[in-house]
């Protein structure tokens, strides 16, 4: 290697690096009480990142058209986006989902893996099919035409239970790019918020931006 050339930064990562990523992360989410909690498998060493939400189940193209939105006058819209109540008064006119997500380690792959699964209120599971209804169009595609072609369902690796996860396989083609970056402008970035940042959209898990901003990597 020439002077003057950086080493590239690798998009793998070990174990205690993981954990210590996650604890960083866990404890902006109390500051911010984002919800994400450490869940300890009982008379063991593992243990995973793990968040509930309810997301709201959006009116389908039939019941909600751009055309009605645009009929609502913006003054009454603010006053909706107002309401203190709104995710539950979403919740009350339609159905709502409940979604958990898990963030484990993988020793095989040397990353972080998001598995989750979803179930309706009464908690009725989500078939496979039901959660790619779900999935964004715009990461639909990406996921169907890759390199998104890995949503599964699979066995969870610490619970013995059905999740459905984002296969690992494909995480160093977005994440060597964003820390090649990230070196190159000299900022050490935590590698779960850029990580999760990417794949929990995808899955309907949105990652607020004081993440990005507020937790260090660690030492």
């Amino acid at each position: 290697m020439m002077a003057g050339e950086r080493n590239p930064a690798s998009c793998y990562l070990d174990e205690r690096t993981f954990r210590l990523c996650c604890q960083l992360f866990l404890q902006h989410s109390e500051t911010i009480q984002d919800g994400w909690s450490w869940e300890q498998i009982k008379g063991t060493d593992e243990g995973f990142m793990k968040k509930t939400v309810l997301i709201p189940v959006k009116p389908s193209v039939h019941e909600s058209s751009m055309q009605d939105e645009n009929m609502v006058p913006d003054d009454i819209q603010a006053n909706v986006e107002d309401e203190t109540a709104g995710v539950q008064a979403v919740c009350e006119i339609h159905a709502a989902l409940r979604y958990e997500y898990h963030v484990l380690y993988s020793c095989s792959y040397q990353i972080p893996v998001l598995y989750f699964r979803a179930s309706t209120l009464d908690g009725r599971p989500l078939s496979l099919e039901e959660v790619w209804s779900n999935v964004h169009p715009n990461y639909r595609q990406r996921l169907q035409q890759g390199p998104w072609d890995t949503l599964t369902q699979q066995e969870h690796p610490l619970l013995g239970q059905p999740f459905f996860m984002l296969h690992p396989c494909r995480t160093e083609e977005f994440m060597k790019p964003a820390l090649d970056l990230a070196q190159a402008e000299n900022k050490r970035v935590n590698y779960i918020v850029t990580w999760l940042s990417v794949v929990g959209p995808v899955v309907g898990l949105d990652v607020p931006l004081s993440y990005s901003t507020e937790v260090s990597a660690p030492d």
